[in-house]
């Protein structure tokens, strides 16, 4: 079974510039999550991305490779049933012309 959570939209303080961590940005969050599905071993999308938007609400990264890193590590500890998990987190606003990304694959 897959889970794809897409477009995760979240303002956040995230960042290493000054300006980043007085005001805070959009960050776009994606995630594929791959898990063996029985029936008493699903997986809740919905707390997955409460779990994800308070991370990063709460921790104000200074980087996305620490955001990644953290949400990842905190998805497949809580879920042991998971195979295989995509996460990507976009900053759509920090360059104007570009829409910057970091992705991370667990296999």
């Amino acid at each position: 079974m897959t889970i794809h959570i897409e477009e995760l939209t979240i303002d956040t303080i995230i960042g290493i510039l000054d300006f980043e961590r007085t005001s805070k940005q959009t960050v776009i969050v994606e995630t594929k999550i791959n898990y063996n599905y029985t029936e008493n071993s699903f997986i809740d999308y919905s707390i997955v991305i409460n779990m994800i938007e308070n991370l990063l609400i709460q921790r104000e990264y200074k980087l996305l490779e620490d955001a990644i890193e953290e949400i990842g590590e905190t998805i497949l500890r809580d879920y042991p049933q998971v195979v295989s998990l995509y996460l990507k987190i976009s900053k759509p606003d920090i360059i104007k012309n570009a829409r910057v990304a970091l992705s991370k694959s667990w296999n």
